[in-house]
């Protein structure tokens, strides 16, 4: 049998306080308009359980009808998405399949993506966690110093490690000022979606690139077409943790508008092939591995023709501040 919530809940087992509150007070009000673009025309996109963890709770997401732009609504507060955090289960099978976009073979392909611009003395990775990307970048660039941003104590982990030079551990906008004007790059990776306001975010990055530097966001496309054909299984949806998914022209917009240049923008190479995979595996609660072999295959057969349609799940984005 599948995890249910009650077992969700029994590996929480050491936070009682925690579990004698409904789920709901996790939640800040619902909101009536787009976080984006403000319309109130907003339509429920899915609604959904957490699949990975089987912690007891609903989530919706919203989608505006004039932006596009998908929400967690209402939004897990601070202390919801620590719960939904803690204990979170990374060797699950769903797990290891959504690890495979960061790979060390993509984090080299998006560090040579940078080989085009000048060679930056300095870089600053948000969202690090164990700074597996700076430790596979830095052999593309052996001459940049790699520092790295993580709310969690794995970014302690990476500077223990070698992976980054200096750890800073918190939200990039609560660092900004600290770090104002240090860095000629800035990568964002599969990071915005985990922030509670992905403008903020943004503001803050170009705060401490130096004119002229370059930043780098990559994140889940919610126009791909196996949002629609898997709804919530599809695993980038990724509730409870995903709290927005930004759709390429709002993004490009609001970087333009914040007087950036979009030098960059690629939907084919930041496809990652495990939309089929992730939803077997989703299905069937990370139960019976030898199932995946089949839509493990169709993922990377497809992948080639698929990262050049609609159905490529992310995309990426550098501008120049």
């Amino acid at each position: 049998m599948p995890p249910t919530p009650q077992a969700g809940a029994a590996r929480g087992a050491a936070h009682p306080g925690e579990l004698a509150l409904d789920p709901d007070q996790f939640h800040e009000p619902r909101r009536r308009d787009c976080p984006w673009c403000g319309s109130r025309r907003l339509r429920t996109l899915l609604r959904t359980r957490d699949l990975l963890q089987h912690k007891p709770g609903i989530f919706v997401l919203d989608e505006c009808q004039d932006c596009a732009h998908a929400f967690q609504n209402p939004r897990l507060t601070a202390e919801g998405l620590a719960y939904y955090h803690r204990d979170f289960p990374h060797e699950t099978l769903p797990v290891r399949v959504l690890r495979t976009r960061a790979g060390r073979g993509r984090h080299l392909a998006l560090a040579r993506a940078m080989l085009t611009y000048p060679e930056p003395e300095s870089w600053l990775d948000v969202g690090t966690g164990y700074g597996r990307f700076p430790a596979a970048a830095r052999e593309v660039h052996p001459y940049t110093a790699f520092d790295g941003t993580d709310p969690s104590a794995r970014v302690e982990r990476a500077r223990t490690l070698g992976r980054v030079e200096e750890e800073y551990r918190g939200r990039l906008p609560d660092l900004a000022e600290r770090l104002r004007a240090r860095y000629d790059v800035v990568s964002m990776l599969h990071h915005l979606e985990h922030s509670p306001d992905p403008r903020e975010e943004l503001r803050a990055a170009l705060a401490v690139l130096r004119p002229g530097g370059h930043l780098v966001v990559e994140v889940p496309d919610p126009d791909c077409a196996f949002a629609t054909l898997l709804g919530r299984w599809w695993l980038s949806y990724g509730q409870p943790r995903h709290l927005h998914l930004v759709p390429l022209s709002n993004l490009l917009g609001e970087l333009e508008a914040l007087g950036c240049a979009v030098v960059c923008v690629d939907r084919c190479s930041p496809h990652v092939p495990y939309d089929l995979t992730g939803a077997v595996s989703l299905r069937l609660a990370g139960r019976c591995a030898p199932a995946l072999a089949v839509p493990f295959a169709l993922d990377h057969a497809l992948a080639p023709l698929l990262r050049r349609t609609r159905f490529s799940n992310s995309y990426r984005v550098i501008a120049r501040r």
